[in-house]
């Protein structure tokens, strides 16, 4: 009988230890929010790159160099502005179709997953993969034997995903519902 009564007595205290711990501090809200304003600021970048290069909004590319005036998006920069040991490579797929049609879908996917939250997991590893092929296009970099930019955004796209800041200020928690979602968890 003893032992029935400390096993309810452990039963019953330890989901009010468990509610305990599983109330957000201040820190740790802040902390999301912070990620997800992170997020959704990075998304911003991706998307604007992207917006720009299509339209040509005049911001880095004029209305006549747009993609949908018959610009493209990779050729003037890798054709004049690589440099370093993968500089031929980046002068060889220079306004390459392909490389115009899948660096134009990552900036639009990469930036609207990261907008929306959604995707998350996906959209950091396609967009390290674009940010380390953009930093390797000039080596070394201007300013710094070998970090920039590039490669801390790379790092932020890491933890946007390691911590689920899609489901802040985003549709990360909705999206993780999907069927698909839950049967395929990377595409979190």
């Amino acid at each position: 009988m003893t032992a029935t009564i400390e096993r309810i007595t452990a039963n019953t205290i330890a989901p009010a230890a468990e509610t305990t711990r599983d109330v957000e501090t201040t820190r740790q809200k802040a902390t999301r929010y912070v990620l997800a304003g992170l997020r959704i600021a990075l998304g911003w970048t991706f998307l604007w790159a992207f917006l720009d290069k299509m339209f040509g909004l005049g911001h880095e590319t004029a209305a006549k160099a747009a993609w949908i005036n018959g610009g493209s998006p990779t050729k003037g920069f890798l054709a004049f502005g690589a440099a370093g040991p993968f500089e031929g490579i980046y002068h060889d797929i220079a306004g390459a179709a392909w490389a115009d049609w899948l660096f134009m879908l990552g900036l639009l996917g990469i930036g609207a997953a990261l907008m929306l939250g959604i995707g998350t997991r996906i959209a950091a590893v396609a967009g390290g993969l674009l940010l380390l092929m953009m930093w390797t296009a000039v080596l070394p970099p201007e300013n710094n034997p070998f970090m920039d930019d590039h490669l801390i955004y790379a790092g932020l796209l890491a933890v946007l995903a390691l911590v689920g800041a899609g489901n802040t200020l985003g549709l990360g928690k909705a999206w993780a519902k999907l069927p698909i979602v839950q049967r395929l968890p990377w595409l979190k």
